[in-house]
């Protein structure tokens, strides 16, 4: 297979300073990598470095096919397709052969088999193809997307990159990135924490501060290994505190021999019984075996402590974090939401028409469509922000809470501890940091401010603030929280609101985060 870039002991750091990778050594041919890693690992930092966007800090990056990256954002919504496709030159000048117009420059210049090439990209991006000075504000997000594979299309790079594909797209846009990635010929660096887009990789590539680990296979393959990791640290973890336990047993037993043979040595001695220069010599021979018995306890035990001391840093870095949430009380009968008829949107358009539904007890219901379709819409009119252009909403305004991906409601100048006062001033400090605590901000944790957050961390601030109020909210409405979590972030809070016993309505185009939340029903736009 051929080698299309090779990383030879690369490092990268922030612009401040703070080591991101170092020493990574990979390799890239004709397959699908799967680039994973925490908010701040460095992803899209060593993308950009392939690109030749920026300088590795140490290191060598050889480049032996072409590089090319797909763009979601392709221009303003006034450029035309032609400018979308990067081709917007190179058809005026050939326009301009076809009117007369043009000069010896144009002639020499001209590119006779573009146009043929964009009829074959657009069909291969499954998109019929448009009039090329179309503006792209006439196109949906999925269209936009197909047309950004289209421009890469046209002229295929041996090496293709793309940072966070399908991030803010519909299900169309998704399923036009995962239909390139299945088709494509060449090689493919794909950062994402989309796992389904994940899952049809050929390999995972995970960075972290201590460098990048390779496992061959997709996300489920990968999951499996990490799983497997986590356990063999949490047992190396529980091996090396037993036998510091057992050490500590040994270390006082040996003790209490040693002082009863000195106890035995003095009564010995006070018994005037022996010559004293035998004394002398027994006195030193148990003064120095005391000694040698307590270097080597020392030793021993210096030694178990670091084994110790090893794994719980093992079991730190691979273990999850994991969230305390309070009880709804939501009984499994109470009516939380009733739409009759509802009708709502901008002007003259109509984005929601004649919309019923109800939401009893604790279910979980996702809001589904394309971009535009009035999902984000829907959720204001549950809260009671927007009123319905006709038709009846009933609504439990008082037992619910609204999270969105930029988690608003949080002022991003002040600490995550200040936050929680302020959405809940019944607290107490006390209180304020316990319930925190729950969130797993601990300590000096609780006093950061929202800037310096993650987009996890600033979703779970979120989640404390909101259901720590009095009473707990019984109906939580998400709008696109994961759009910018790393997957490490995801799972902990899947995982939490899995244990929640209040209802959920999501609006995602994430089929995992919604399978994993326990979804059970769609509301289609």
């Amino acid at each position: 297979m051929p080698v299309f870039l090779t990383l030879a002991s690369v490092a990268a750091a922030t612009p401040s300073g703070k080591p991101l990778f170092s020493d990574l050594s990979l390799s890239f041919g004709a397959e699908r990598t799967g680039l994973v890693g925490r908010n701040g690992a460095g992803k899209s930092t060593l993308l950009r470095m392939i690109a030749s966007e920026l300088t590795p800090l140490a290191g060598t990056i050889t480049r032996s096919g072409s590089i090319g990256m797909l763009h979601q954002a392709l221009l303003a919504d006034d450029a035309s397709v032609a400018q979308a496709l990067g081709a917007g030159e190179a058809l005026a000048r050939l326009d301009r052969i076809e009117a007369g117009l043009a000069d010896e420059a144009d002639f020499d210049l001209a590119d006779w088999t573009l146009p043929a090439r964009i009829d074959e990209a657009f069909a291969q991006a499954g998109l019929s193809a448009p009039a090329l000075d179309r503006p792209l504000a006439s196109f949906s997000g999925g269209e936009r997307t197909r047309i950004g594979i289209a421009r890469l299309l046209i002229d295929p790079p041996d090496l293709l990159l793309l940072d966070e594909p399908t991030n803010n797209l519909d299900a169309e846009g998704r399923q036009a990135v995962a239909e390139l990635l299945a088709g494509w010929c060449g090689g493919a660096i794909v950062a994402s924490h989309d796992r389904v887009l994940l899952e049809a990789m050929d390999r995972i590539v995970a960075l972290s501060p201590l460098g990048a680990t390779v496992h061959g296979g997709g996300w489920s393959s990968w999951v499996a290994a990490r799983d497997a990791a986590r356990e063999a640290a949490e047992s190396d973890l529980d091996r090396a505190a037993r036998q510091v336990r057992s050490q500590a047993r040994e270390a006082q037993v040996a003790q209490e021999r040693q002082a009863r043979r000195d106890k035995a040595g003095r009564t010995y001695a006070a018994s005037g019984s022996a010559p004293k220069i035998l004394l002398g010599r027994q006195k030193e021979r148990a003064e120095n075996t005391a000694a040698r018995g307590s270097t080597l306890a020392g030793q021993r035990s210096a030694e178990t402590q670091a084994v110790l001391d090893g794994a719980r840093a093992r079991v730190e870095v691979v273990t999850p974090l994991t969230i305390d949430l309070p009880s709804s009380g939501l009984p499994a009968n109470r009516v939380l939401v009733d739409f009759d008829e509802v009708s709502w949107g901008p002007g003259e358009n109509a984005l929601i028409e004649h919309l019923s539904f109800t939401i009893t007890g604790p279910e979980r219901i996702a809001i589904t469509g394309r971009n535009g379709a009035g999902k984000t819409s829907l959720l204001r009119l549950v809260s009671g922000v927007t009123a319905p252009r006709s038709g009846r909403v009933k609504a439990a305004s008082d037992r619910m809470a609204l999270l969105d991906q930029q988690v608003a409601l949080l002022d991003r100048e002040t600490s995550i501890v200040a936050n929680m006062h302020r959405l809940n001033p019944m607290l107490t400090d006390n209180e304020a940091r316990a319930a925190l605590a729950r969130f797993a901000f601990r300590n000096v944790d609780a006093e950061k401010p929202v800037s310096v957050l993650s987009g996890g961390e600033a979703l779970r601030a979120g989640l404390a603030c909101v259901l720590s109020a009095a009473p707990v909210p019984q109906l939580l409405l998400l709008d696109e929280p994961t759009n910018h979590l790393d997957i490490e972030s995801l799972e902990v809070i899947e995982a939490a609101l899995r244990g929640y016993d209040g209802a959920i309505l999501a609006v995602s185009h994430d089929p995992a985060f919604l399978a994993a939340i326990g979804v059970t029903r769609e509301i289609a736009l």
